[in-house]
């Protein structure tokens, strides 16, 4: 079985409204985006699909990823559906503290009674990065800098940074020292006697040093939501993701690069004492538009491959898997991808705020009545 999540970019407008300029600022456009994404979702619910997942992206001027506060958005989501999971892919590391990251899982996890996924990813659009992050050493990462010390730098950082956000989902109280953070800073004492920290609670002494810290509340989910690799790439990704039992989400058309990532994931596994269930070592997908017939798939594609060469590629995401066509298409296409590796989970980026409503609502309607049935 295949669970299907549609994934957005949150984008305000249709091709010729971004061309004019200054989209992200538009109120009315802003209003639309929510009032369809309210819409898609509820579709979404009722015709089965799994999950929807969702990026952070700020200072989005032009419109075309204004997905702000994961959070908020999460919450959006979540608000108009009844059993989706909401995929908030992801806190972007370099911009989040660790631990209010932490506690905002947590919170959203029981806001949601369970229906949480969360994806921690490292930040490469330098713009907004830069101007919200939280160590001034650790910036964003992207082709100008692969495999440089910068490039070194964010990926110490985002590693420290997972291990922190996963001791604190799941430990009462706890201390880190690592080489970003120190949690809870050295010698640190509260500067004036409080006996319920004492009486009630863990972590601090009775000369009121404080020695551990816990976030409030522990998650819904045991040990906590599951976490994904927002777009995975790379090997190395692929095998961090393995010691915290995380799914990389990969968007390649590549069968063979897939093979060697799916058992990179599997060797990594084995050192940290666990067994993926077959399918659980990544997600696959890519971008989804599902028509009648090929030729109108086609058709309808021209405005997203418009958004994806002026927006995506620039930042150097080429090379997408590309799902359009008709229903017997997209079927044959993933059932080769399954023959090659074990996929239980798919993720579908669809051309919200591009495509018109009912372009989006017809694409998922096909896909979820003759698609998703052959996999179920």
């Amino acid at each position: 079985m295949i669970r299907f999540n549609p994934f957005m970019y949150c984008t305000v407008g249709r091709r010729a409204e971004l061309e004019r300029g200054m989209a992200g600022k538009d109120p009315v456009l802003f209003q639309r985006m929510l009032e369809e994404i309210a819409e898609y979702v509820r579709f979404a619910d009722d015709a089965g699909y799994a999950g929807w997942g969702h990026p952070e992206h700020h200072l989005q001027i032009e419109g075309f990823e204004a997905a702000n506060d994961p959070t908020l958005m999460g919450m959006w989501l979540g608000q108009h559906s009844r059993r989706l999971r909401v995929i908030t892919c992801g806190f972007v590391s370099t911009t989040h503290n660790p631990l209010r990251t932490a506690e905002a899982i947590a919170t959203m996890d029981h806001m949601l009674k369970g229906r949480l996924g969360v994806g921690l990813v490292r930040g490469y659009q330098s713009r907004w990065v830069e101007n919200f992050k939280v160590k001034a050493e650790v910036g964003a990462v992207g082709p100008w800098n692969k495999q440089d010390e910068a490039d070194r730098q964010n990926r110490d950082y985002f590693a420290e940074f997972v291990d922190i956000v996963v001791k604190a989902l799941t430990h009462d109280t706890f201390s880190h020292q690592g080489k970003y953070w120190q949690l809870p800073p050295p010698d640190l004492v509260n500067p004036h006697p409080h006996g319920v920290y004492t009486r009630y609670g863990q972590g601090v002494t009775d000369d009121m040093r404080i020695h551990e810290i816990g976030i409030a509340p522990r998650p819904y989910t045991t040990p906590h939501p599951p976490l994904y690799g927002g777009f995975s790439a790379s090997l190395r990704t692929a095998r961090f993701w393995a010691r915290y039992r995380g799914k990389p989400i990969v968007m390649s058309g590549d069968l063979d690069f897939c093979e060697l990532l799916w058992h990179a994931y599997r060797e990594e596994a084995a050192l940290h004492g666990y067994t993926p269930v077959p399918g659980d070592e990544a997600a696959w997908g890519g971008l989804m538009i599902c028509a009648r017939t090929d030729a109108e798939a086609e058709a309808q594609a021209a405005d997203m491959r418009w958004f994806w060469e002026n927006w995506a590629t620039p930042f150097g995401q080429g090379a997408v898997n590309l799902l359009y066509g008709s229903p017997d298409t997209l079927s044959r296409r993933i059932e080769e991808a399954a023959a090659r590796v074990p996929i239980n989970e798919m993720f579908l980026i669809v051309p919200q705020g591009i495509h018109s409503r009912d372009q989006i609502i017809g694409s998922l309607d096909l896909f979820a009545r003759h698609v998703m049935p052959r996999f179920s």
